[in-house]
């Protein structure tokens, strides 16, 4: 091990040389480079590795390489980089060719390396790297991106970022990403020769020696792709991901307007669909400018976008009377709702429309729980407290185990001030399972302290603490002392805290209120 040692040593002298030759680093620095790297050679070539060690030298000579980088810019020194830098990067590799080697299946470590060269711009090595990763771990689809994406955003080769995906292919044959970004590049190769072509065109050079091939100018390869993924996964959301991609490259239209026709026809069933094709009623092309002449006219414009999207959501909920296609819908109409406009008659014909349609499928019941709660909140910023106790009253009988929608309506008529809120309250804790009732609780003794007597609330206090689950009892003992000690005092609390023998349970207590100890 000291031969080894020994040797590494040695092979440091001419970048150590260099260093203090052209005065980057001064006699003493050089001497405590040398013993600091001796510590750390022995520690990486003793029989019992640490993982810790290796990471430990890699990090000592990546500071080493950004001290020099400072020191270069201090003195205004930037010759000799194939003596120093080379020659610590070099090193740097083959500690990590090591660490990596022995411990394969740390995917940190692997990463780290991939970060140094491209911080490095070592591109020959990162390419090795890539290799020796993509072969320990090719069952991660996020690395044979990685690895593409490099090749043809930095490498600039679309050969070897096509050879990649298509073997991610074989070993990931049914990952939606993994074709998502091979489509992307497909297409992002198309538009970069397109580019060239044109650009050797405007220049009158002869383009006929170099070999642009129609169909890959057109995308051809783009659309192999599409055909090839859509057959394997199924699925709108799939199909909507590819389409979104596409929409990026103005070149492709036409296979655009290919997979938003196939979309239409292989997913004619799915709530997904149906909400795109809606909402692309919005990005369909406004009045020429000329007929801009108010913002009453643009306000027109938007009025006569969104009824068309309603009109295809009404085609929708037709074709797929369905929970999630009314959800689609609801949505909708609430983000229009939700957004701001300065035109009052745009602002009501939202309104109506998004209470029409929480009542349309309120009624054909297949509203979901929680945007029952949406429909109270509108109605509850409309002002509209009685309508909202009615919705409120509705959802806690189709939803009745829902502690949510008790919660909902117990809010709603707190708002109204009504007598009736102790029985429902009541109503309530017989309808949801005890695990679920502390929100129930809390919200009733908050209420209690603000509508009802002390003696009251206490007593309310005192009913809480006897769940038969442990979780609520013990929350609401502690709500119970901290409640007794803002009412009266310590010595109050000091009686509840006696009562029910709680020194372990309130130990966070006793720090906050430091009077219960006292004797």
């Amino acid at each position: 091990m000291a031969e080894l040692v020994q040797r590494s040593l040695e092979d440091r002298l001419p970048e150590l040389e260099q260093l203090e030759r052209v005065g980057l680093f001064s006699r003493r620095e050089i001497k405590a480079v040398i013993k600091k790297a001796s510590a750390l050679e022995y520690k990486i070539h003793r029989r019992a590795l640490s993982k810790e060690d290796f990471i430990s030298y890699v990090q000592y000579e990546i500071n080493l390489l950004e001290l020099i980088k400072k020191r270069r810019l201090r003195i205004g020194y930037f010759f000799k980089k194939d003596e120093i830098e080379f020659s610590i990067v070099h090193r740097i590799h083959s500690v990590f060719k090591r660490a990596t080697a022995k411990w394969k299946s740390d995917l940190q470590l692997w990463l780290s390396h991939v970060a140094f060269c491209k911080k490095w711009n070592c591109k020959t090595q990162l390419s090795k790297v890539f290799s020796a990763m993509l072969a320990i771990h090719p069952d991660k689809p996020a690395l044979w991106i990685m690895a593409a994406k490099w090749e043809m955003e930095d490498r600039l080769s679309s050969e070897s970022a096509r050879h990649l995906f298509l073997r991610a292919l074989r070993f990931h044959p049914e990952s939606p990403k993994v074709y998502q970004e091979y489509f992307r590049m497909e297409l992002m190769h198309a538009e970069k020769q397109r580019k060239e072509k044109q650009e050797l065109e405007q220049a009158k050079m002869d383009v006929g020696e170099l070999e642009y091939s129609e169909e890959i100018l057109n995308g051809q390869l783009g659309r192999v792709i599409y055909k090839d993924a859509v057959q394997k996964i199924k699925g709108a959301e799939f199909h909507l991901s590819l389409l979104s991609t596409v929409k990026l490259f103005d070149f492709a239209q036409d296979l655009q307007k290919e997979i938003l026709k196939e979309l239409q026809t292989l997913h004619a069933d799915e709530p997904l669909m149906w909400d795109y094709m809606a909402r692309l009623e919005l990005e369909t092309e406004s009045l020429p400018s000329a007929e801009y002449s108010s913002k009453l006219s643009k306000a027109l414009d938007l009025a006569r976008k969104e009824a068309r999207c309603c009109a295809v959501y009404e085609e929708a909920i037709s074709a797929v009377p369905t929970e999630a296609m009314w959800k689609c819908y609801v949505i909708f109409c609430l983000e229009r709702f939700k957004r701001k406009t300065n035109s009052e008659q745009l602002k009501e014909k939202r309104q109506e429309k998004l209470l029409a349609i929480f009542l349309r499928a309120h009624e054909s019941t297949l509203l979901e729980e929680a945007l029952y709660k949406q429909w109270v909140l509108v109605l509850l910023e409309l002002n509209k407290l009685e309508t909202a106790a009615e919705i409120s009253a509705v959802a806690t009988e189709r939803f009745s185990h829902s502690v949510e929608m008790w919660q909902m309506r117990l809010q709603v008529l707190m708002k109204l001030k009504s007598d009736n809120v102790p029985q429902h309250f009541k109503e309530a804790f017989c309808q949801v399972k005890t695990k679920e009732t502390l929100p129930l609780w809390t919200l009733w003794v908050e209420w209690s302290e603000g509508a009802n007597t002390e003696s009251d609330t206490e007593e309310l206090f005192q009913r809480s603490i006897l769940s038969t689950d442990p979780a609520v009892s013990v929350t609401m003992k502690e709500k119970y002392l901290d409640w007794a000690y803002r009412t009266g005092g310590y010595k109050k609390a000091k009686r509840v805290f006696t009562r029910f023998s709680l020194f372990a349970l309130f130990l966070s207590y006793f720090k906050s209120f430091p009077p219960l100890l006292c004797p």
